[in-house]
């Protein structure tokens, strides 16, 4: 109980020193976009169940789950054709610690070009502004990121990445840091942790200023059903995993969002989330499949009437 204190007591110093004012508007959305479909079949309750090298874009105090090599790579299908890419790889270091690299990458793909000098008839029909030229946007940020285990109970990490927008007319970079710390309280398999993503300077431009999509995560899980430390009991090869976390957007009210995961032999998996004040995003589900080191994932996400459904999809790679 004294160390659970401990924690609480670091949370609230860091949620103190890293508090943020809430705004409307903030730069850099891709950062939101986050590809990994287990913790999005979840309804992205993840801050505390992260076991992979895309640790890195929740919490990357998980990557000390890490055993040798890990590699993930994922991909969201977003709104109007727009493509987010991610990749991470994670290495660990025998009483050093775990080192990963990661990138993201958001393809809007090609884009008309409209200038008010080509409105006109031509040939007898009305060009609405069209050059004939293309371009296509980019948003891409790369990073490095280390975490340890402090004993065997208290872990942190962090991230430094560097998120550049090239928006053709303009564009501009920044350096963002991430940090998480996750914490098993040693009562049956009850973990609590926190991560704060995407904190660093205000992005400009042109003549306006906006600060970064920043994001402060609580969250809390633990194995209902499972062979080792059930909340309730041992049912053999079956095991149920529930999840909350608690989010702290700068642009958005605070949401609360509740995951699942059913596990058969630790091989098969279904899950299922909701997230609450989501605006539009609510529901979820997914399955994954993990065999010889190889995982297999897929999310489902929907977000309401107005707005279609988002597919994710991830795979990874772990060598021990």
């Amino acid at each position: 109980m004294r160390r659970i204190k401990y924690f609480f007591i670091i949370l609230l110093a860091c949620s103190t020193l890293f508090g943020f004012e809430k705004v409307g508007t903030t730069s850099f959305q891709f950062l939101k976009v986050i590809t990994t479909a287990r913790a999005y079949g979840m309804g992205g309750a993840y801050t505390t169940i992260v076991n992979s090298s895309d640790a890195v874009f929740w919490n990357p105090a998980g990557l000390t789950k890490v055993n040798g090599l890990g590699v993930s790579a994922g991909y969201a299908d977003w709104f109007l054709d727009v493509g987010q890419y991610s990749l991470s790889v994670a290495y660990t270091l025998d009483d050093v610690g775990t080192f990963g690299l990661f990138a993201l990458y958001s393809d809007v793909g090609s884009i008309q070009e409209t200038r008010v000098s080509a409105l006109g008839f031509v040939d007898g029909k009305y060009n609405p502004g069209l050059t004939g030229r293309t371009f296509s946007p980019t948003s891409t940020a790369i990073g490095i990121s280390f975490a340890r285990d402090l004993n065997d109970r208290f872990t942190f990490g962090i991230n430094a990445k560097y998120a550049h927008e090239d928006l053709i007319y303009k564009s501009a970079g920044v350096l963002a840091f991430d940090g998480g710390l996750i914490y098993k309280t040693g009562f049956r398999s009850i973990i609590i942790g926190a991560s704060l993503r995407n904190f660093g300077p205000e992005v400009k431009f042109i003549d306006r200023s906006y600060p970064l999509p920043q994001t402060l995560s609580l969250g809390i899980s633990t194995m209902l059903f499972s062979e080792a430390d059930p909340l309730i009991s041992d049912v053999g090869d079956h095991s149920l995993l529930v999840s909350y976390d608690m989010e702290q957007p700068r642009d958005f009210g605070q949401q609360h969002n509740f995951g699942m995961e059913y596990s058969f032999d630790n091989i098969f998996f279904i899950r299922g989330g909701y997230r609450f004040n989501g605006d539009q995003e609510g529901l979820s589900f997914g399955a994954g499949l993990f065999y010889g080191g190889y995982k297999i994932d897929y999310a489902y996400s929907d977000f309401g009437e107005y707005l279609d459904s988002v597919h994710r999809f991830s795979v990874g790679l772990n060598i021990n």
